[in-house]
């Protein structure tokens, strides 16, 4: 038992000298000073880097005789917490005989009294600076050339609670939140692997936020490990707040419309592709965590295709593909056949449309332009107007508009239609930032409809395709497994066969380790006795 409690003491400890690299690079600034020996020169010194600012306290106390401080923040730490794990034991020093004179002694004391803590030894000021921003409480004491800082943060955060993109019916309600250790939390709460590494960074010179680099060891590619970490150093930024600032740093090419990066804040899709081989990078204050490498077929795919039945999940997949075509073309197809090609409707619906068009003052790719943007508007006010009203907004505002727009004569009733068609099939893509790539290059194809018909149609996919093809994220080609074509990979493509048929991990991640379920087998009816 002794010896299972000493493996447990070294654990910690090795955590915590973690803790203390992550903030030993402040140390190495030119023209760094070191903690003062002297209590009160170290008052000032903090006093002067905070400034007149009101939430800094200073307070001091007295351990054995020796003067000392505590310095926080109070809109960062716990006061109740700093009371019951911190203040008491160093109470209890001035009744017990050992007496501590060195910096030795006093972090020999911190392993005994604070051992399963979170404290880091701190020698310098920047150290010291940074440490109090982070929520920690910092002690320092006469003759000592070593400040202990003990982590004690505001439980203030915001309640697990279901995702508000990417939701399902069937599967988890849990969401990631704004806390990166409750995210990783999720994720050990679901795989359950002494493999699964957090490597820890920290980007921003000015907000220095944490951001953890995801993956199991001996599945992901190192090669691609490699890439990621090596562009997560790269950054060179004053700010970071939200993982969508990493993004646009690591991606591969950012003059396109279409994301490299896969972003989700479920920790049942992130566990999905921990497994299946990608990186993840989970950042402080950010409830959407990003995963790469990403193809395009990761953007419609959801995880409750893996909790519901292969066929009902492979139907719904194939509507996923068509609304994203219909989101893409279906105005740019309609503005080419009423201006070049009304041989291509059948006659008595060619006379409907051009009879419902006959007091409209605008051409067909003016009318669709206004409507679209029109929606955009709605869409963008639904967005940013509170939940209670913003799908009001956005739902009966169009109605009205569309309705009010056509008794006016601006639109035709065909019209309303395509575009409510349109926005409807946009909203069925699992992925925003992927739906938002259909929405611009909708345009883009109604200029060209309007301009050469359907072989500008023609033309603007022709492009897409090629651009498509020419994307790579982290040098995996962007269409595969399409391009180049895996045929194993097929089973979890446009089709989702049974959980049980795909053995091995998808080969377009490159994985280190192919195998994924080498005995998964298909379910056998029981035998009956005496055969």
């Amino acid at each position: 038992m002794r010896d299972l409690t000493t493996w447990f003491k070294a654990k910690i400890r090795q955590k915590q000298i973690r803790e203390e690299r992550i903030y030993s690079y402040h140390s190495s600034t030119e023209g760094d000073k070191h903690i003062h020996s002297e209590v009160e020169i170290n008052k000032q010194e903090i006093r002067s880097i905070f400034g007149n600012t009101a939430d800094l306290h200073t307070i001091g106390i007295r351990v054995q005789g020796r003067e000392g401080m505590l310095s926080y923040l109070s809109s960062t730490i716990d006061l109740q917490m700093v009371n019951q794990i911190f203040m008491e034991p160093l109470s209890d020093l001035d009744g017990t005989e050992s007496e501590i004179d060195n910096d030795e002694e006093l972090e020999r004391y911190m392993q005994t009294s604070f051992s399963g803590k979170k404290y880091v030894m701190a020698s310098t000021l920047n150290q010291l600076t940074w440490l109090i921003l982070s929520g920690y409480v910092v002690v320092c004491l006469d003759g000592m050339t070593r400040a202990v800082a003990l982590y004690c943060p505001q439980k203030s955060q915001r309640a697990i609670e279901e995702p508000t993109t990417q939701t399902v019916i069937k599967g988890p309600k849990e969401g990631f939140t704004e806390s990166a250790e409750q995210s990783i939390t999720l994720i050990r709460k679901r795989i359950k692997n002494p493999k699964l590494r957090f490597e820890p960074f920290q980007l921003g010179t000015e907000t220095h936020t944490s951001i953890y680099l995801a993956y199991i060891e001996g599945i992901i590619n190192p090669a691609i490990l490699q890439e990621v970490r090596k562009r997560i150093q790269s950054i060179h930024t004053n700010a970071v707040f939200d993982s969508g600032m990493i993004e646009e740093f690591i991606t591969d090419k950012t003059m396109t419309p279409f994301p490299l990066v896969f972003n989700t804040e479920r920790p049942d899709t992130t566990a999905a592709n921990l497994i299946s081989g990608k990186a993840m990078i989970i950042v402080d204050g950010s409830p959407f965590v990003l995963s790469m490498p990403a193809t395009l077929n990761d953007f419609f795919q959801i995880s409750e295709d893996y909790y519901q039945p292969f066929m009902m999940a492979t139907f719904i997949r194939f509507i996923r593909y068509i609304a994203f075509l219909i989101a893409l073309i279906m105005p740019a197809a309609y503005v080419a056949i009423i201006t070049y090609h009304h041989e291509l409707l059948p006659t008595p619906l060619m006379i409907s449309i051009m009879a419902q068009r006959e007091s409209i003052p605008f051409p067909a790719v003016v009318e669709v332009l206004i409507m679209e943007f029109t929606f955009e508007i709605l869409r963008e006010a639904g967005i940013r107007m509170p939940r209670a009203v913003g799908m009001t907004v956005s739902v009966v505002g169009g109605l009205v508009i569309g309705q009010a727009a056509v008794e006016a004569g601006i639109i035709s009733s065909i019209m309303v239609i395509i575009v409510a068609l349109t926005a409807i099939a946009s909203f069925v893509s699992p992925v925003y930032s992927f739906s938002m790539a259909a929405r611009l290059l909708r345009f883009g194809l109604v200029i060209l409809a309007a301009s050469l018909g359907l072989y500008g149609v023609m033309l603007g996919l022709f492009f897409m395709v090629g651009h498509l093809n020419s994307l790579r994220s982290f040098g995996i080609p962007y269409l595969s497994p399409m391009a180049p074509f895996i045929l194993e990979d097929q089973k979890d493509v446009i089709l989702r066969l049974p959980v049980f048929s795909m053995k091995k991990r998808p080969t377009s991640n490159q994985p280190a380790d192919v195998i994924k379920q080498p005995n998964a087998h298909s379910p056998t009816p029981p035998q009956k006795e005496g055969t």
